[in-house]
């Protein structure tokens, strides 16, 4: 059972199977948020993301909303702000191609995003780049596991 399904802005349906959220900045070393320190945490996410799908499950990441709140720049440049919330999900719709079996194949992705808020993404009402995400060029049909 689904934790929750959005409406992706191509109409298709998309069930939330799984979903971790963490603080971005929750184990934030000594300094200050900047490009390098994001870039790590980013990759850092997507590897873990990676480490948690299933062989053959694709993922992919929404590119964070970067903002720069004032003029400071330590040695590591500007600061450089994340959405406080990083997000790891794992979707599940219909099979991509209609040939298929519906019942012993479901399409997947793994997706990786930012929000502001640990709300739980549903209907129409998810980031406006969650709902965006192209689910026939970034997800993967596979058979399903009884």
């Amino acid at each position: 059972m689904a934790l929750t399904r959005l409406v992706l802005a191509s109409g298709r349906s998309v069930d939330l199977a799984e979903l971790r959220f963490s603080s971005t900045y929750g184990d934030l070393p000594a300094g200050y948020p900047c490009k390098p320190v994001n870039d790590l945490r980013i990759a850092r996410l997507v590897r873990a993301a990676r480490r948690a799908a299933r062989p053959g499950t694709p993922v992919h990441l929404v590119p964070p909303v970067r903002e720069y709140p004032d003029q400071y720049a330590g040695g590591l440049g500007p600061v450089e702000v994340l959405p406080a919330v990083a997000c790891l999900g794992t979707f599940r719709s219909t099979a991509l191609d209609p040939g298929r079996d519906p019942v012993t194949y479901r399409s997947h992705l793994v997706v990786v995003w930012f929000q502001a808020t640990t709300r739980l993404p549903s209907g129409c009402d998810a980031e406006p780049a969650l709902r965006d995400l192209d689910w026939t060029a970034l997800a993967r049909d596979a058979r399903t596991v009884a």
